[in-house]
């Protein structure tokens, strides 16, 4: 290999930090230079900082702050997995690829200056690399001891080299994974580590002798339980003289049931230390002790990364451990089942002591050696191996004994949980101690470093900073420390980086540097940073450096605050925690002021600014402002300490209070109205005030009425009210209202009163009853009375607002209103002229008013249950809540008023009683709710429907516990789900109305939020509404989704159509940019997902690159905006970004433009500045579409070249037709005569040529045919493979045909509260199905009912044999009491023998049936199986070969007369390359297809082609599936069977063929795409997609539609004239065409049914058992002759088993059966039918087809049958223990496929209905009165019956 020195330039990279990290020249980071070559491992040089990394294909040497200084190719190579020894030792005959070198190790081997690296490559060879350059000094391969692991991942290998001093070699132990191959390499070993890198013992085992040797192997045996078992290495060091490992195994059970490939279920992992002695050479110190965490009650058991560290002062003090105690730091993830897809993301670091560990390991030696427990260790196979005792001390540093070895300890240590993670999972740790605080770095799934602080159980752990340390994560298990602990290696699998350990400097004070917990930061001081200590100056002198928050420097001063309008104030700072400052300090007022402070001990003394300096305050923001004054040292030049200091403004204040009231010395002057911070500025002593009670004020007062237009004083009560002085002026009330001022005159009685003069008030409007007025108190023009009560005078109008008597009469009684009526109208009373007696007030002894008057009454409708709220509207209902308590009836029934929401005289309000005995309230009903499933994270309308839906007035709609909210009408109601609080399942909904609960079971079932896979294409323009295909799962659920862009901080939202749950078609949302900014250059919308429902997920989807690109712009065609054009000229369009740059991207398809003349299209071509339009010569306006652009360019004008106006050429034209057809007419009439004699003669003759040469053509072709196709066929078959159906799937389809999920295959469902009852009934029902005696009894019982119907006579015996599933024994013995119950039967009643088991008459018969389906499954996979799919499939093809009616079922080769095309169909082959739909780029498949196929047809056959060994249910659906027909340089066209194109004869459509779309017979290039994954159409011309839509057949307007043949009811046929009808006869040869081509697969079929020992198989000992059963009831009924003993044997198997198979292959294979192949299938199986008949068969020529078809091959086919019987009558009887043994051996084969309680539970539903005559039938037995039958069954339908 070549080593190469380079110099790569290398900046410093800064990373993002998850905290504020601040950028530093200490980050480094160094990237993959191929995304292949992933990063494996990394080791340091701990002498001189140099870092190594381990990659696939390299070996890198660094710098510290890695630079690249080295690097070693380590590969790829040509290899091979499967090659053992390497192909580097010996040939290989596996195929060599070119394969990548992982590095597996990577070690520091100090003492010879050589570093480890072992790679994936040749079974995992290792090279011995100089330190200094990475020159390879060795790389022993020739051994298989130096081969050390065939795995190819880089995570599996462990390696830990142990050093024995200068008088020895190192040894290496090596513990791996072995993938497995257990044979090849040992799990663990230890290995000599030669000095010499080039010797020859490099690798070699330490010991090693024929029994024993320095490693251990994992037994074969283990992964015949566990097939995927194997021990991941995780991590391993050295400690004392031991070696550990660090494990992670999967759990070994007692059996294979535990196994994760044989049952099914996950497999279960433990995470265990391996311990092991440096010396020992037989590896007898082998321990492993379980590892694992507890937190909070959750396990943590997989382990996932761990490091060694000391424990340190503190956590060592926690732990009961010395400081210099090895502790084990751990990374475990939740649980023990590793699930890579849905990964749990909690995880925990957990600590573990050593000595613990060891202590673990004394205490289980000593009790192994005292001869206690097991050695336990399952996986080595000596689990329950006894421990020996012997007499021996066990210390510290026992090695083992031959004896008790290797050893396992069954009982976990527990670590103890430092810190978890439930969101980012940890994937690394790596940990060191400094200033005796233990410090752990933990990296994440999300390439995160966490730092976190450990201190121990007691004081836990601080996780105090974390860091990006990586663009992409995980970070990988491999991390390392700078030698000096300054910096961290941290790595992803394309990235390195080095991380300092601290980041102290991104703290900017004191108390968040202390406060961080990073025990690295202090703070320096007068340097005013945080840092270490060591890079602070001086910090040994006392208080420059801190490390706890209270040394932290504190600073006051005094005072601490001044007015604007003091200047150069003496302020004394006192400062606390602050180091000796002898060199002077400064203090600054921030960027005001700066001056020399004069230092005093611990004070110090500055000036405030001066007067130049000061602040301004700004009066609109309050009344001071903070500034900082900082303390600036001068031996530094850096600020150290800072306080905040206040400048106050007191005349920003205009008022008393707000003055006296601020928290500074502010004062105010009563009567200069002024605030000042100096009182002695007041000009009288008296008018200084301090305190808020001395202010002038307004006392509060009750409201304040004045009725509009009425002359009245308003008086106030107030107190301080100033005396004006001389020249200064009185008082005045201003009042604002309707924001125009009224100055009013106002007299000061004394200091507390003060009253508004008589005045009137008014204010516009009558829409309002009355109005609050601002109401202020002034003197001196402008000094305004503070008003803290915020008084107002209350405007009012009686007659506003009050229309009626009880408004009027409700009204304020202090307003004083009265309704007079002599005016009808509200006034005050001195308003009213008539006397007293003719108006009504409130509280006079007129107060009641006349008129009462509804006006509305809501709802008005209600359920009879009561409860409804009645809310009643109107005039005069009453002025209190006592008048109208027992008085409210609403339909002749009492309601009882409520005061909630009653408004006197105008709503009151009342609850209805129970009215169900009234008619005039309603019934609700519901009956249905759509839809009934949604996402469960909510958002879906679900709409109910019924009847009176808006009767009631409180609806109630819950979705099990969770309301709804609702809108609802007469006949229905919606609702919006929530997010569903239970998960995924069904939720019962429940409509409430009133006291009406509607009784209907409606359920709503929340399914799994839709997903988005993939969008295609990923790009659209800025108008959008281009289409976008959309890949995802559950889509369906969705009513409405919508597709949304975000840019700019605008959303559009456009809207999609969905086809199906895994796709739908959007429209792309156009990107909001404004047309004026729109840019030339492609843009990326900030956010793009969609809305469907409340799913937040896909709101905005991170992962999709959807990019937009500028729109298409068009020229006009001509400047005077008409262009003329000649016919057939083309128009071209120009303009710009007709194509967008998609490919960039690789993004595909393209736009689909639409350019209209008129209304007409025309065909284009497309370039990227210019459109081709082919004119289809109109004359018309232009218009160009495209997405979401519509654009007219202008008006095309044709102009014709012709000298002939358009008239003139018509008047010709018509001139000359009318004389042409005159001359015709004559003639016509001159030979009608003398030619109709020859026409008669003539057309007699060709038609008995027609005929002779149709019927030879016939002959011919079908004798050819016979020749050809059974070669063709035998060789088209080979290599199909074969999909059996499971054995659950085959036996229900033959248990019970046509029910997809039946009750037996569930769990059974039964309500909480009564299953533990109904299981019990169960058991119990089950024990009596057990017993003989109740079996036969129940079943006879039921037989002799005359409502148990045929169809509950198969049901009854399929459920009797799916209980028995598991006791075929006891079904067996079951079933002949049975049938030798039926044969008595039918021979008591006299019927003829032979008619014995030809009906399914009985429960017999069908368990007959059920038995040999259980039984024959082997036979059928192993031997008949083959035959019969080969005959289905030869059926299949050579129907496929000639046409098929896709409407009739009837085709050209058939079996069946009846399914026969009786016309000459003309028809060619074709080939078609197609393209696989999943896979574009897989090579094309060639396909025969007919021209005459209908298009689903086509895509059936191109299916069958592309997934030729598929099974049919996991394969695409035809019907989801489009045809496109892609012809020479990008023409599309969409194939449907009906489309616009689609031909119309009277009355009669034609299906669409591909002859009708003129597809050649060369090589066609044809793909099959998913309809809605259909490509973006190119606009060419034949994109048919867009413009021919599918047409339904309109049933109502007669239309009939026909593919090759029409329907035989329909007389119109163009074939069913005379000469057809004589001859179709002649088509019957095509039945012998295709009988002979077939002949061989029916021969084959046949012979294998009927032949006892048939490809290797025997005899199935069913078939054998039956028979001779059979044979012994012949012999007890004296019946001998062989006829009937046949017959029974041929009703037995072949008529209940064989003849069910071959009319049904589906029964057995995953496959679908056509009609044709159906009608065939039904031919053989009547052929089969009639070879197992002893009668004769009479044939004549009024025989039915498919009896002549093969009356010649019976004969034959019976001599088979009855060969057959002899045979098996000749072999040797089975005894019952040989049969008893089988039929066991076939129940626990298949114990678990059917649920046994479900299966009892259906059957019990026949005892429910039947009761009383079974348990009638019981007593009337002798056996079973005896064990008390009848009680048992009666505690089962007790038990069943209970509802408690």
């Amino acid at each position: 290999m070549s080593v190469s020195l380079f110099l790569l330039s290398h900046s410093s990279t800064c990373l993002i930090a998850f905290l504020l990290v601040q950028c530093s020249e200490d980050y480094s980071t160094f990237s993959t230079e191929n995304p292949e070559w992933k990063f494996n491992h990394v080791a340091v040089d701990e002498r001189n900082g140099n870092v190594y990394l381990g990659a696939v294909n390299r070996i890198y040497k660094l710098s510290p702050d890695l630079n690249v200084q080295v690097y070693h190719e380590t590969g790829p190579d040509e290899d091979n997995r499967k090659c053992y020894p390497p192909r580097i030792v010996q040939p290989c005959s596996e195929p060599l690829s070119l394969t990548n070198n992982v590095n597996k190790m990577l070690l520091m081997d100090y003492r010879e200056n050589r570093l480890l690296a072992c790679g994936s490559l040749y079974q995992g060879i290792c090279k011995l690399l100089r330190l200094d350059d990475l020159f390879k000094l060795g790389e022993p391969f020739h051994k298989k001891e130096h081969y050390l692991s065939g795995v190819n991942e880089s995570g599996s290998v462990f390696g830990v080299i142990v050093s024995y001093g200068d008088s020895s070699p190192d040894k290496l132990f090596v513990a791996t994974a072995v993938d497995g191959k257990p044979e090849y390499f040992p799990t663990i070993s230890s290995r000599k580590l030669e000095r010499n890198s080039e010797e020859d013992g490099m690798f070699a085992y330490v010991f090693h002798d024929e029994f024993v040797a320095s490693m251990i192997k994992i037994p074969s045996d283990t992964f015949t339980i566990v097939p995927d078992f194997d021990i991941y290495y995780v991590y391993g060091f050295g400690s004392g003289n031991f070696v550990y490992f660090l494990t992670l195994q999967p759990e070994m059970g007692n059996g294979p049931a535990t196994g994760s490939s044989s049952a099914g279920r996950e497999q279960v992992y433990t995470s265990k230390i391996v311990r092991l002695c440096k010396d020992d050479t037989a590896f007898n110190s082998y321990v492993e002790v379980p590892l694992g965490c507890v937190k909070g009650g959750v396990e943590y058991r997989l382990l996932q990364a761990a490091y060694l560290s000391k424990a340190g002062a503190i956590l060592g003090r926690s732990l009961g451990v010395g400081p210099d105690d090895d502790v084990l730091f751990t990374i475990f993830s939740k649980g023990q089942k590793r699930r890579p897809r849905e990964a749990s993301q909690e995880s925990a670091l957990c600590v573990f002591a050593l000595r613990e560990i060891n202590e673990r390991i004394k205490e289980r030696l000593q009790s192994c050696y005292k001869g206690e427990g097991t050695l336990d260790l399952a996986w080595l196979k000596v689990k329950d191996i006894r421990c020996s005792s012997a007499l021996l001390t066990i210390d510290d540093n026992f090695c083992g004994l031959d004896m008790n070895a290797p050893l396992g300890v069954s009982e976990m240590v527990q670590g103890i949980p430092l810190f978890s993670d439930s969101t980012d999972k940890m994937t690394s740790v790596i940990a060191y101690v400094y200033k005796n605080h233990s410090l752990a770095f933990v990296g994440t799934k999300s390439g995160r470093v966490k730092k976190i602080r450990v201190d121990g159980p007691s004081h836990g752990a601080l996780q105090y900073e974390v860091i990006q340390a990586v663009e992409r994560g995980p970070i990988q298990r491999d991390m390392a420390f700078s030698p000096d602990h300054h910096f961290l290696y941290a790595m992803s699998e394309t990235q390195m980086t080095r991380v300092p350990v601290e980041a102290c400097g991104q703290y900017s004070t004191c108390s968040e540097c202390l406060g961080s917990g990073d025990p690295h930061c202090g703070w320096c001081v007068l340097h005013n940073m945080c840092t270490r200590k060591e890079k602070c100056e001086r910090s040994a002198e006392p208080r420059r450096f801190a490390w706890d928050i209270k040394q932290c420097v504190r600073l006051s001063v005094h005072p601490s605050n001044i007015s604007v309008s003091q200047f150069s104030v003496t302020l004394i700072l006192e400062a606390h925690n602050v180091p000796e400052l002898s060199a002077g300090v400064n203090c600054t007022f921030e960027d005001l002021a700066e001056m020399d402070g004069l230092v005093e001990g611990n004070r110090i003394r500055c000036s405030s600014p001066a007067e130049k300096e000061v602040p301004r305050i700004i009066v609109d923001k309050g009344d001071h402002q903070i500034v900082q004054l900082y303390l600036k040292s001068k031996e530094t030049g850096l600020v150290f300490a800072n306080t905040s200091f206040v400048f106050y403004n007191c005349s920003v204040h205009k008022s008393c209070l707000s003055c006296v009231r601020s928290p500074y010395q502010c004062h105010w002057c009563k009567y200069r109205h002024d605030c000042t911070h100096d009182p002695r500025t007041c000009s009288f002593q008296e008018g200084r005030v301090k305190r808020p009670e001395e202010c002038p004020q307004l006392l509060p007062t009750e409201r304040i009425l004045v009725p509009v237009n009425v002359v009245k004083p308003i008086t106030l009560r107030a107190k301080n009210l100033p005396q004006p002085q001389s020249g200064q002026r009185g008082y005045e009330c201003l009042l604002t209202i309707q924001g125009v001022e009224q100055r009013v005159p106002a007299l000061r009685f004394n200091s507390s009163c003060v009253q508004c003069q008589n005045t009137s008030y008014s204010y516009d409007g009558m829409e309002m009853s009355s109005l609050p007025v601002d109401l202020t108190v002034i003197w001196n023009g402008d000094f305004s009375i503070d008003n803290p009560a915020d008084n107002k005078v209350h405007l009012y109008k009686c007659d506003a607002q009050r229309g009626s008597c009880g408004l009027c009469l409700k009204a304020d009684p202090l307003f004083g209103c009265v309704w007079c009526k002599g005016e009808n109208r509200c006034t005050l009373k001195q308003h009213c002229p008539h006397p007293e007696s003719q108006w009504l007030e409130r509280n006079g002894l007129n107060s009641k008013c006349t008129h009462p008057r509804i006006t509305q009454i809501t709802p008005l409708r209600g359920p009879r249950e009561g409860g409804t709220l009645v809310t009643i509207r109107g005039e005069n209902l009453g002025l209190d809540f006592s008048e109208i308590q027992g008085n409210v009836r609403v339909a002749e029934v009492d309601c009882t008023p409520v005061r909630e929401g009653y408004i006197p005289a105008e709503q009151p309000r009342c609850k209805l009683l129970d009215i169900r005995s009234s008619e005039s309230y309603t019934v609700t009903t519901e009956s249905h709710l759509k839809p009934s499933r949604g996402p469960v994270s909510g958002g879906t309308i679900v709409n109910i429907t019924g009847s009176n839906l808006d009767a009631g007035s409180n609806v109630s709609i819950m979705f099990k516990d969770q309301k709804c909210t609702y809108h609802r009408g007469g006949q229905w109601i919606t609702c919006r789900s929530h997010a569903s609080l239970q998960g995924y399942g069904n939720v019962s909904v429940s409509v409430t109305v009133d006291k009406a609960r509607i009784q209907k079971d409606l359920k709503f079932e929340y399914v799994e939020d839709p997903t988005i896979i993939k969008l295609e294409p990923e790009w659209s323009i800025f108008s959008g509404h281009t289409p976008v295909t959309v890949t995802g799962t559950n889509l369906d659920i969705i009513q409405s989704p919508l597709i949304r862009a975000k840019y700019n901080g605008r959303e559009t939202v456009n809207i999609c159509q969905v086809f199906s749950p895994t796709s739908m078609l959007c429209q792309a949302p156009e990107l909001p940019i404004s047309l004026s900014r729109q840019r030339e250059v492609p843009a990326r919308p900030d956010e793009f997902g969609f809305i469907l429902d409340d799913v937040q997920a896909v709101l905005a989807l991170n992962n999709t690159p959807f990019i937009y690109y500028p729109n298409p712009e068009f020229e006009p065609l001509h400047v005077s905006g008409v262009l003329e054009l000649k016919p057939g000229s083309p128009i071209i369009l120009k303009g710009r970004n007709f194509l967008p740059p998609t490919n960039t991207n690789g993004n595909n398809g393209k736009l689909n433009y639409t350019v209209l003349i008129g209304d007409k299209p025309c065909l284009l071509t497309v370039s990227d500045n210019q459109l081709l339009c082919e004119s289809p010569n109109l004359t018309g306006r232009h218009k160009a579409r495209v997405g979401g652009i519509e654009f007219s360019p202008g008006v095309v004008h044709i102009t014709s070249d012709s000298p002939l106006s358009s008239t003139a050429i018509i008047s010709i034209a018509g001139a000359g037709a009318l004389l042409i057809l005159f001359i015709v007419i004559v003639l016509i009439a001159y030979k009608r005569k003398s030619r109709e004699s020859d026409l008669t003669l003539k057309r007699l003759q060709m038609q008995m040529d027609n005929l002779e040469s149709r019927v030879a053509l016939e002959c011919k072709e079908a004798f050819a045919e016979l020749q050809t196709d059974i070669h063709e066929l035998t060789s088209d078959l080979d290599g199909v493979g074969i999909p059996f159906l499971d054995y659950r799937a085959y036996t229900m389809r033959v248990l019970f045909p046509g029910i997809e999920e039946h009750p037996v295959l569930r769990d059974l469902e039964v309500p909480g509260y009564r299953q533990e009852q109904v299981e019990k009934g169960l058991k119990l029902f089950g024990q009596l199905i057990n017993n003989k005696v109740f079996l036969l009894s129940f079943i006879r019982t039921l037989e002799s009912q005359r409502g148990f119907s045929m169809r509950d006579r198969g049901n009854v015996a399929s459920l009797i044999m799916t209980m028995l599933q598991s006791k075929l024994e006891y079904a067996t013995d079951v079933l002949k009491h049975l049938l030798s119950d039926l044969i008595d039967r039918n021979l008591e009643s006299k019927n003829h023998p032979k008619l014995l088991l030809r009906r399914t008459e009985s429960v017999a018969e069908k368990m007959l049936t059920n038995w040999f389906t259980f039984l024959l499954y082997k036979f059928l996979k192993e031997c008949a199986g083959e035959p019969l799919f080969s005959l289905f499939c030869a059926i299949k093809q050579q129907m496929e070969k000639g046409p098929i009616d896709s409407i009739t079922g009837e085709a050209r080769y058939s079996l069946s007369e009846d399914k026969l095309i009786r016309q000459q169909i003309d028809y060619k082959m074709l080939v078609v390359n197609c393209i696989h739909p999943d896979n574009e780029k897989s090579p094309e498949i060639q396909v025969k297809v007919l021209n005459c196929d209908s298009i689903s047809q086509v895509k059936e056959k191109i299916l069958d082609a592309i997934y030729k060994n598929v099974p049919h249910s996991h394969r695409q659906k035809a019907s989801d599936m489009d045809l496109e027909w892609r012809q020479g340089r990008g023409q599309r066209t969409i194939l449907m069977d009906e489309d616009l194109s689609t031909k119309i004869e009277s009355d009669w459509k034609r299906l669409n063929m591909l002859a009708h779309y003129q597809v050649h017979a060369s090589l066609s290039r044809t793909h099959i795409s998913i309809l809605q994954g259909t490509c973006i159409s190119t606009g060419s011309p034949d994109s048919l997609r867009s413009r021919t839509p599918m047409i339904t057949p309109d049933l109502e307007s007669g239309v009939k539609v026909w593919h090759l043949v029409k329907n035989h009811e329909h007389g119109d046929q163009k074939e069913g004239d005379r000469g057809s009808k004589m001859v179709s006869e002649i088509y019957l040869t095509r039945l012998l065409a295709t009988k002979g081509t077939l002949q061989k697969f029916v021969d084959d079929l046949f012979e294998t049914i009927f032949s006892t020992a048939h490809r290797g198989s025997a005899l199935p000992l069913a078939i054998k058992y039956m028979f001779d059963f059979l044979d012994e009831q012949a012999d007890k009924h004296s019946i001998h002759d062989p006829h009937v003993r046949h017959t029974w044997k041929s009703n037995c198997l072949p008529l209940r088993f064989w003849v069910n198979v071959i009319k049904n292959p589906q029964f057995v294979f995953d496959i679908h059966k056509s009609s044709i192949t159906d009608a065939c299938l039904s031919v053989v199986a009547q052929t089969f039918m009639d070879s197992c008949s002893t009668s004769e068969h009479r044939l004549g020529k009024d025989s039915p087809s498919n009896k002549l078809l093969y009356a010649k091959d019976i004969p034959s086919y019976k001599s088979w049958v009855e060969r057959y019987y002899s045979d098996i009558s000749k072999m040797p009887a089975i005894s019952d223990q040989d049969m008893n043994a089988y039929l066991a051996e076939q129940s626990r084969m298949h114990i678990n496929e059917f649920n046994s309680m479900s299966s009892l539970s259906e059957i019990y539903s026949y005892v429910g209905k039947y009761t009383e005559e079974i348990v009638c039938a019981l007593e009337q037995d002798d056996a079973a009165r005896k064990q008390r039958l009848s009680f048992k069954l009666e505690q089962v339908v007790a038990f069943m019956s209970l509802e408690s």
